[in-house]
């Protein structure tokens, strides 16, 4: 599952769970008021913490990557240095 996927599906589901529980809960216009707002700060703060989450892996797999690419480097440099001092002895 791709991550704006998963976000995409956490911002509706908590959307949808939000309007039912407006819908269903008997509730003064105040408590209603104070209700969402606590929702609101939920989400968000759920939002923040999961985009942090996702920026952290996203760092990880990119250093991963750059220390894969320098190692395939060096490698082919090995290689190159080894096929040049064999021409070099011929």
């Amino acid at each position: 599952m791709s991550a704006s996927k998963f976000f995409a599906g956490f911002i509706v589901g908590g959307a949808i769970g939000a309007i039912a529980g407006i819908l269903l809960a008997p509730k003064s216009g105040e408590e209603t008021r104070a209700m969402i707002a606590d929702g609101a700060k939920e989400a968000l703060k759920k939002a923040d913490e999961t985009v942090k989450e996702i920026q952290s892996k996203a760092d990880d797999v990119v250093s991963d990557m750059q220390k894969k690419g320098d190692e395939i480097k060096e490698k082919l440099q090995n290689l190159i240095n080894q096929h040049k001092d064999k021409e070099a002895e011929a």
